[in-house]
């Protein structure tokens, strides 16, 4: 009998959602499984990217992971950054609102309020729109059943404002989407499995707050996230092709064929299986004609285009050292900024780095459907931030340093019935043998819930891999 031979599986996607699933591939193998990893760009680790500014190393893209989810942190532990795991040193965040910088109230679920004596104490909303965001107490219990949009369902119970200056703010950050267009059921899971138990929101909000005594809520690692693709790709042992444009998907009587290179020199690669780790639009493409109903439901999920704005700034131009986290900014005040992080406050390596005389800083701009505000030129975007930056803080005198990191297409938006499209998707695609798809685009935009993503993603291709193929020979 003919010896058995390592089974071929290909990945196509070199963000942190593609690592992960060859890391997760090699493992859950026992490293029987032979690895390539095709990534279109010149890079890999997609939103994840060190960058310097002002002769300090800083996270270009995502900066921090959730650390109440372990799957990202046990990541970076299995690969060797166990540690350099750290904690922000603060995570109390402001929001500058009608002039003013606000506590941003404990108690909230993504800004919807659970506690109104807090919501109180923070100043955020004007007596009459507190009595408002009061009266869900009073208002007849409103149960969700089925998927609403997240805003809307805030402002019939809690009134606008609550939406303008808390919940918009806060999916600014996170999701760079519009709350009266986003899922209540998939950007906010635990708020609307208590809703269905509950239908007041200031009762659901209290039932879907986590425990403090949960632990730190963020994890990020010393030296910057950015570190965490080039140790998970030491790990997985796969081999990894840059520049390598997946151009055509298609079925073969022993597995996947994948379509690699130019139009004018394709290369076909043979796999026994395929993961496509790679953004909604990419994954409807190439599954156009392998799965067509799957490729129209992904062509249905939109993205935001957000830039990252990193600043060095003499900690002199400031008045006074900055509190907190940073601040977050409602977009009714008609600001390019949407969020601003210390970054040399929030952690304590970035701040050893930059040292006492420096401030080392960054800024959110970009928000879904504004695309326009990132046409702009880098001078001008950093002109823009500064401005704002003086206007929120009395900063003066202008950055020693300043670097902008434009992630297009960064972010899927959630829209009402993402759960089911998703639940469609996954279906579909579990009909084709040894494919899976994972990502952002899924179950969850942060790191940890790409991780996740991708170890189901792995598990699934191994398990229907042919017997035969599954060892090394």
């Amino acid at each position: 009998m003919p010896a058995a031979r390592p089974a071929h599986v290909v990945v196509v996607g070199g963000g942190i959602s593609g690592l992960a699933c060859a890391y997760f591939l090699h493992e859950l193998s026992g490293g029987a499984v032979r690895l390539t990893v095709l990534e279109e760009s010149p890079r890999l680790g997609g939103k994840l990217r060190l960058g310097e500014v002002g002769g300090v190393t800083v996270d270009l893209g995502a900066e921090s992971l959730l650390a109440r989810r372990p799957e990202a942190v046990e990541l970076a532990s299995a690969v060797g950054l166990g540690d350099d795991i750290v904690h922000p040193v603060t995570t109390a965040a402001a929001l500058w609102s009608r002039g003013a910088m606000r506590p941003l109230p404990p108690g909230t679920v993504m800004g919807v309020p659970g506690d109104l004596r807090a919501l109180a104490a923070s100043r955020v909303l004007r007596p009459h729109e507190l009595a408002r965001a009061a009266a869900d107490a009073l208002m007849p219990a409103m149960p969700v059943e089925r998927d609403v949009a997240l805003g809307r369902f805030v402002a019939a119970r809690m009134g606008r404002a609550v939406v303008d200056r808390l919940v918009e703010p806060l999916l600014g950050g996170v999701y760079a989407g519009a709350a009266d267009e986003l899922s209540l059921q998939a950007v906010v899971p635990t708020l609307a499995g208590a809703l269905r138990r509950d239908g007041h929101l200031l009762a659901a909000a209290r039932a879907a707050r986590p425990a403090d005594t949960d632990g730190p809520v963020f994890a990020g690692i010393f030296g910057g996230v950015g570190r965490l693709p080039s140790a998970v790709v030491a790990v997985a042992q796969a081999r990894v092709r840059t520049g390598a444009t997946v151009r055509g998907l298609t079925r073969t009587e022993e597995g996947w064929r994948v379509v690699v290179g130019s139009a004018a020199a394709p290369e076909a690669v043979e796999a026994d299986g395929v993961v496509l780790a790679v953004p909604a639009p990419a994954a409807a493409r190439l599954l156009a004609d392998v799965a067509p109903a799957v490729a129209a439901d992904l062509g249905h999920v939109e993205y935001a285009s957000v830039a990252v704005v990193s600043l060095a700034w003499p900690t002199g131009y400031f008045p006074g050292a900055p509190r907190g986290s940073g601040f977050l900014v409602p977009p009714v005040e008609r600001r390019k900024v949407k969020a601003v992080t210390w970054s040399s406050t929030k952690w304590a390596w970035t701040g050893a780095a930059a040292g006492d005389d420096l401030l080392v800083l960054r800024a959110s701009v970009g928000r879904h459907r504004e695309e326009a505000d990132l046409q702009r030129s880098d001078a001008d975007l950093v002109k823009a931030v500064v401005g704002d930056l003086r206007d929120a803080t009395g900063a003066r005198g202008v950055p020693v340093d300043a670097i902008v990191t434009r992630w297009g297409g960064a972010l899927p938006q959630y829209a009402v019935g993402h759960l089911d499209r998703v639940d469609r998707i996954r279906r579909g695609v579990a009909a084709q043998p040894r494919l899976a798809v994972c990502g952002a685009a899924y179950d969850g935009v942060g790191v940890a819930a790409c991780v996740a993503d991708a170890a189901g993603a792995a598990r699934q291709v191994l398990q229907a891999l042919p017997r035969g193929a599954t060892m090394g020979g």
